[in-house]
């Protein structure tokens, strides 16, 4: 039998907290009312403004390339020697430190520098997360161990971490959870009421920016994306000075769009010519 793990556990797993969350109403069969398509963001207690804090984990702002990987292989040598130290099998522990070894050199492989050759990312689940040409680059850690697919994505600007975007693979959970009302009331819960707006959630802070955002159509997948607000207008401040200038305007159609009204087609245009053509076949 498959194993299913409740979207709860997976929240807290993708967040890298040890918090519980209890369920909202919605995992009982009610329904909550579809989301406005502009709903404003509700007052936050300190206890919501903590929850979203501690959605960094072991992570902060303005972290460089290495500092992150440096946290990362910090977590993945615990991780693995609590592993290493269950057996006694020494080929067994040898592969460990082999598996951790290659999963350290994959996150330091994936990092990725904008600079305006498309690839892959640029028709994917990010792809509207970053800018070519802006100074934006990125790394991923793909979190595939006890059957988790999730992938937590670092984005920097100028070598300083601004942005996380998390996508929790909404195919390890039960079928009734597959929802974004239900992903919504487990959220809501702990951020207080978001800010709605078409398929996206949004809590912000003076410190942070939390989104959630409804991806399960095309990519089967909830996404959580943390960001730093003052870091976001420095990017938006750099896509918008860098971005390529339009290309030059189509002159043939620019003469045939900008006619004024004494430039309208004749109809007697070619009268001439097609009476010539009549009357030679008369002749013939």
């Amino acid at each position: 039998m498959k194993r299913t793990k409740t979207l709860t556990t997976l929240l807290l797993l993708a967040a890298g907290l040890a918090v519980g969350v209890a369920p909202a109403s919605a995992g009982k069969g009610k329904k909550k009312p579809a989301a406005t398509a502009a709903a404003k963001q509700g007052k936050l207690t300190p206890e919501h403004k903590k929850a979203m804090a501690e959605l960094m984990g072991a992570f902060k702002f303005g972290m460089t390339k290495d500092e992150v990987i440096a946290v990362l292989t910090k977590q993945l040598d615990e991780r693995y020697a609590e592993k290493i130290a269950a057996t006694n099998d020494v080929y067994t522990q040898d592969k460990l430190r082999k598996e951790k070894k290659e999963e350290i050199a994959r996150v330091t492989k994936s990092f990725t520098t904008f600079e305006g050759k498309k690839a892959g990312w640029d028709v994917s689940i990010i792809d509207t997360e970053f800018a070519h040409n802006t100074g934006e680059t990125m790394l991923v850690y793909w979190e595939n161990q006890g059957g988790k697919n999730q992938r937590r994505f670092f984005f920097f600007f100028e070598d300083h971490l601004y942005k996380m975007f998390i996508a929790l693979d909404t195919k390890q959970v039960a079928e009734e959870q597959r929802s974004f009302e239900f992903f919504k009331g487990l959220m809501e819960q702990r951020f207080g009421t978001a800010a709605a707006e078409g398929n996206k959630l949004t809590w912000k802070t003076g410190d942070f920016m939390v989104q959630a955002v409804d991806k399960i159509q095309f990519y089967d997948a909830f996404c959580l994306i943390i960001s730093d607000p003052k870091a976001l207008k420095q990017v938006a401040d750099a896509r918008a000075s860098r971005a390529p200038e339009k290309a030059a305007d189509n002159n043939i159609l620019k003469s045939v769009t900008e006619k004024g009204p004494e430039d309208k087609p004749s109809l007697d245009e070619g009268k001439d010519v097609l009476k010539g053509v009549i009357e030679d076949n008369k002749k013939k």
